[in-house]
């Protein structure tokens, strides 16, 4: 026997493994044609950011996948990398820079890129290092990050295609706009929150009359670059002022009242001011009806040249000043209390300013149609399959994405633009020259491209493309995305429809959605809020193995998790078990002899193979339904409550004995299914099984490297397994009696089994079983139509029933006056509580939950007491 440690400490496992299977390559497969290939590409966390609850239950279900996969003999590939993270890893750098008194500018675009490669090369390591202690086990020989120079390399191949498709195009749109990142982002980069706001009520004076038309607006500061006062067609109200104008207050500017189906009859007055510039609503309907376009607010979100003396004013400075002009002029005529969802930036959580700006978008109706065309034909499967409505419903309901940003950090347009003649170039290399004028004053676009545009070719311009290397033919598409519910929009569907569009094929099968990790109440996890739970410290505390556990354990596909310390403890108790009953297995094989075949199995024996095997099909089961929860519940369950807690009490008889065939099948039977234990935990607790695997006999290698057990090619015992069944049900039955009954511990019991012909051979059967389990000195067993004995303790298992003699068990004199007191206790609480529950005072003041409770509490007492009587009244006859 190998020694093993009397405790388990994850500190001294983990590292030793980890460095194990990556110096003996065991992550990283070859192309296989006669294998099956498996492959995962990592959703890429960011270069320079910190591991998180979401990564680690991300990376945790993708680990258990590729491991699964890896035994079961398929070729594996889980892809890691990293993403560059544009607006992020920009801001950083600034901060850091600003430390010093230093901005981009003094330094540069170059010289400033440089300073960003230093600091995500430092950076680097420190998410991948993160990603290693959860166990991780990642192809690092094929890491890649979005920046190197494939991934760019496919950037620029995808833009110019795009482009001379005419899929991509320029042009001046309404666009959000972070004030503080100092960039656009995308329609799905904006996060919508409920927050308390004011709705105005303002009179804008129609021209050449005593009379107004009333307007509320949420937003006041930007009725300096109103264009029109908009009313819907059906509105009776003012159908006979459209095609008339009114006087802009502050501004005496003349606008016309117009007529669009878009005006909600029912806000506010029922019309509305237009600001063509500001608001993506107002600018759709400026086009439908011609309207200018006045920017009031600059990229600063500060008021602009155009809003005349407001000119400089922050933009809630202006609102305020806005609004007191207005009150003094006479033209604001109230002001109401108004939730409303408000646009915020992602990142750093600044309101957001739509303004109207050239920039680069993406043509999506031409895209998104055949990504939708490949959902519905089941050509990409969502679990669960809610999911699937989610996805559709924005592909249908689709804008053209926003591609640029205004950063330095990132993939740069590769569009050039001649100084002379105004040219436009786009192509993969630097030009020479203009091929319209041939002048090389050429000078390139300044913005970068989103970070998700890059994201979008992750599955195939990780593999190598736009070369045709082997490594894409094969790996390509990819088995399954894992990935959370809240980036199926910036991710899950970008790299579909760009997929389909350059490599012709869906770049995965299946979508295995998982939710979010919540905080104990219920909440997500934020730097606001300050409830995030830091991962690297529950690893460091509790080991990996104990953080995977817990965060599949009651985990559903789709479905958010709660993150309780309890759920912690749950699972270090389930780690320090196996480790128990492996030391206890391991300290008694001296004399095993590995590879002798176990010979007579007993009922416990084909039992216990019988669980294995069937445990092994039904974890198969649900991991290849993507339900990691199930099977964790199932390997618990056999583990804790089979395995440890039955079949090892009932090896103990036999391995006690000094030497022989028995001892030897209860060794050979204990090894075997430890084994198989460790093989079926190793994707879910890597690090333990591994440590286990080696201590065994036979254990040679690495268990990530040995076969996934095959229940369809075990052999079955399916008549012992109900056999056991049944003996096992009597065997609870009986101990419940002892201790109900307060019979002590050590005493041994005679028990009388009156059981059907059946049920009675099995129990004779299992007899040295019942008496070893129970702590039993003999068993009598009867027909069921044999008199019943008096003054013994009953219960009844199937067919079976069971009485124990309570003579010479207990006294009967002390335990009669012990429950007499318990009794008497108890009606005292009740009464107390039924005072309290007959007090109209209190069950007027007390809250409903309180008075709940001890209505509870008093059923319970209740049930307790009767309890009592009855056993008292047992004793008693």
């Amino acid at each position: 026997m190998k020694n093993i440690s009397t405790t388990y400490d994850p500190k001294l496992v983990e590292d030793k493994w980890y460095r194990f299977w990556e110096e003996n390559h065991f992550f990283h497969d070859e192309v296989d044609h006669t294998k099956k290939p498996f492959s995962i590409v990592m959703p890429p966390p960011n270069v320079t950011g910190q591991l998180h609850m979401g990564h680690a239950l991300d990376n945790t279900l993708q680990d258990i996948l590729t491991r699964w996969r890896r035994m079961q003999g398929f070729s594996t590939l889980w892809l890691p990398g990293t993403d560059h993270a544009g607006i992020a890893t920009q801001a950083k750098v600034e901060e850091n820079l600003a430390k010093d008194g230093v901005s981009k500018y003094d330094l540069g675009r170059e010289a400033f890129l440089e300073k960003v490669w230093e600091w995500k090369d430092e950076y680097h390591d420190r998410i991948t290092k993160q990603l290693r202690l959860l166990g991780s086990s990642c192809d690092w020989e094929r890491e890649r990050f979005t920046m190197d120079e494939g991934c760019s390399r496919a950037v620029q191949e995808v833009f110019v295609k795009l482009y001379e498709k005419g899929l991509i195009y320029r042009g001046s749109y309404i666009i959000n706009w972070c004030p503080k990142c100092q960039t656009t982002i995308s329609d799905i980069e904006v996060e919508h929150r409920e927050k308390e706001g004011k709705l105005y009520y303002i009179n804008y004076p129609i021209k050449d009359s005593d009379s107004f038309i009333p307007i509320a607006t949420t937003r006041p500061e930007t009725m300096l670059g109103d264009t029109a006062v908009a009313v819907n067609p059906e509105d009776e109200r003012y159908r006979d002022l459209v095609g008339q104008t009114v006087i802009l207050p502050l501004v005496n500017r003349e606008i016309p009242i117009i007529a669009d189906e878009y005006v909600d009859l029912s806000f506010g007055t029922g019309a509305v001011k237009i600001t063509p510039a500001h608001d993506p609503n107002d600018f759709d309907m400026g086009l439908r009806h011609h309207l200018p376009q006045i920017t009031v607010i600059d990229k600063e979100a500060k008021m602009s040249m155009e809003a005349g003396r407001y000119q400089g004013m922050d933009r809630y400075q202006c609102r305020e000043e806005i609004v007191a002009d207005l009150e003094e002029a006479g033209f604001l005529t109230k002001i109401e209390e108004h939730p409303h969802a408000v646009g915020e930036c992602y990142r750093c959580d600044t309101v957001i300013e739509p303004l109207i700006s050239p920039q680069w978008f993406v043509k999506m109706k031409p895209l998104a149609e055949p990504a939708i065309q490949a959902v519905i034909d089941g050509k990409i499967r969502f679990v669960p399959e809610r999911f699937t409505k989610i996805y559709l419903g924005w592909l249908e309901n689709i804008r053209d994405w926003c591609i640029s940003r205004q950063l330095w950090w990132g993939h740069r347009i590769p569009v050039w633009y001649c100084q002379d003649c105004g040219k436009e170039i786009c192509g993969k290399d630097h030009p020479s020259s203009c091929p319209k004028c041939g002048s090389s004053k050429l000078e390139q676009d300044p913005d970068v491209l989103d970070t998700w545009f890059s994201s979008a070719l992750w599955p195939f311009s990780t593999l190598g493309w736009p070369e045709k290397t082997e490594d894409l033919s094969y790996f390509y598409p990819t088995s399954v995305l894992v990935t959370g519910r809240d980036i199926i929009f910036f991710w899950v569907a970008r790299m579909i429809f760009m997929g389909l569009e350059f490599m012709k094929e869906e770049p995965f099968k299946e979508v295995f959605i998982h939710g979010l990790v919540l905080d104990s109440l219920g909440r997500k996890m934020s730097k606001s809020l300050g409830n995030g739970i830091d991962p690297l410290g529950i690893i460091d505390q509790y080991g990996a193995d104990t953080l995977r556990f817990m965060l599949i354990t009651g985990n559903t596909p789709g479905n958010d998790l709660r993150f309780q310390e309890e759920r912690l403890e749950a699972a270090r108790n389930f780690a320090n078990k196996i480790w128990n009953a492996s030391r206890f297995v391991l300290m008694n094989l001296t004399d095993y002899q590995p590879g002798a075949a176990a010979v007579n199995l007993n009922l416990a024996d084909k039992w216990i193979l019988e669980r294995y095997r069937s445990t092994s099909l039904e974890v198969t089961r649900y991991l290849e339904k993507y339900e990691l929860g199930e099977a964790a519940r199932t390997l618990y369950d056999f583990i804790w409550n089979e395995f440890c807690d039955w079949y090892i009490e009932l090896a103990k008889l036999r391995l006690y004995k000094e030497i022989g065939t028995e001892k030897h099948t209860a060794q050979s039977v204990l090894t075997q299914v430890l084994g198989g234990i460790m093989q079926l935990l190793h994707p879910f607790m890597p690090f333990i099984t591994e440590e286990i695997y080696h201590h065994l006999p036979e254990g040679e290698g690495s268990v990530m490297r040995s076969s996934w057990p095959q229940g369809d090619q075990m052999v079955s015992f399916p008549e012992e397994r109900e056999e056991m069944d049944l003996i096992m049900d009597v065997v609870r039955s009986i101990r419940n009696i002892r201790a109900e009954m307060n019979v002590p511990l050590g005493k041994k019991i005679n028990m009388i089994l009156l059981a059907g012909k059946k049920s009675g051979d099995i129990l004779r059967t299992g007899q040295d079983y019942i008496l070893g389990l129970c702590q039993g000195e003999k068993i009598e067993f009867f027909d069921l139509d044999t008199e019943k004995p008096e003054q013994a303790a009953t219960s009844v298992v199937q067919d079976v029933q069971i009485f124990l003699p309570l003579k010479d068990l207990i006294d009967f004199d002390k335990e009669i006056a012990r429950l007499e007191k318990e009794t008497a206790n108890m009606e005292k609480e009740l009464a107390r509580l039924n005072g309290k529950l007959n007090n109209q005072g209190f069950l007027s003041k007390a809250p409903a939950e309180v008075v709940a409770k001890e209505k509870a509490k008093a059923d319970q007492y209740q049930s307790k007491k009767q309890a009592l009587l009855e056993r008292l009244a047992q004793l008693r006859r």
